[in-house]
């Protein structure tokens, strides 16, 4: 099985790239060999697992806009089981170069259908808007995760994404699901905090994950030394968070973890 899961949200600041740059790191040392791709012209997933963005010569964009292989420009990261298909700048141009092409919603999709069988999971960082690489990135998904931060203004603009998601589910993948919402940047010692999962749930019920992602400095710390917290902190609340993530996404997928998988999950 191979799978393509989207990490969307337009509101910035919400966890997309950590979660997204971390829940990649946790399949790879799952044992579960994993593409991450960088979908946002920011390319903080590129910088967040190592690399520097301004010395990438072939990127998502060069595979969108000029066709090249992806093999081309997929990245081995320190990380065992985990590659990437880097960003850079001039992704911000892609969405413009795109307008008058045939297929414009389906470019990411033909790239990633060329490697889509060397993976299992391939996960997609997307940029906070509901642009044409978003729309691109929801076309070539198999499902979608929406990362949900436990703040104050936590529901606003969801519902915009979740009508982007079912107008790309009846007009350009019908097969797209939503795997699941994601409770992000959560501190135990806030009311709002709670209040915010209870309303969550109480709206979304089964569509939520029960994983949730706490606050933590070794989360925060990991992207400045280029890897993610699995590899910053095994032992940290942050890598635990996102570990438990994978298994639950490898369950729900009913997928099984091997022996040496099983004692790293359980650690």
């Amino acid at each position: 099985m191979s799978k393509i899961i989207a990490l969307a949200n337009q509101k910035g600041g919400v966890g997309k790239t950590t979660s997204s740059i971390n829940l990649a790191a946790s399949l790879a040392v799952l044992e579960y060999k994993t593409l991450l791709v960088d979908a946002d012209p920011q390319a903080n997933s590129t910088s967040g697992i190592g690399f520097d963005p301004r010395s990438i010569k072939n990127s998502i964009y060069e595979c969108i806009i000029n066709q090249i292989d992806p093999r081309e420009a997929i990245q081995k990261t320190d990380t065992p089981n985990l590659d990437l298909l880097p960003a850079h700048i001039d992704l911000v141009g892609a969405e413009i170069e795109m307008i008058n092409m045939n297929d414009r919603e389906y470019k990411m999709k033909a790239v990633l259908n060329a490697i889509k069988e060397d993976y299992d999971f391939i996960i997609i960082d997307c940029s906070p808007s509901l642009g044409l690489i978003t729309i691109n990135a929801l076309t070539a998904a198999d499902s979608v995760i929406i990362p949900v931060q436990c703040e104050y203004f936590a529901l606003e603009g969801l519902g915009k994404l979740l009508n982007t998601i079912k107008i790309v589910q009846s007009r350009l993948n019908t097969n797209l699901e939503v795997e699941g919402i994601l409770l992000t940047m959560y501190d135990v010692r806030l009311r709002l905090s709670n209040q915010v999962v209870e309303e969550v749930r109480t709206h979304f019920e089964e569509m939520v994950f029960d994983t949730i992602i706490q606050r933590n400095t070794r989360l925060s710390e990991a992207p400045s030394f280029g890897v993610s917290v699995i590899m910053h902190d095994a032992t940290s609340k942050g890598a635990i968070n996102y570990l438990n993530l994978a298994r639950e996404i490898l369950r729900k997928n009913g997928l099984v973890l091997s022996d040496a998988a099983e004692k790293i999950a359980t650690v």
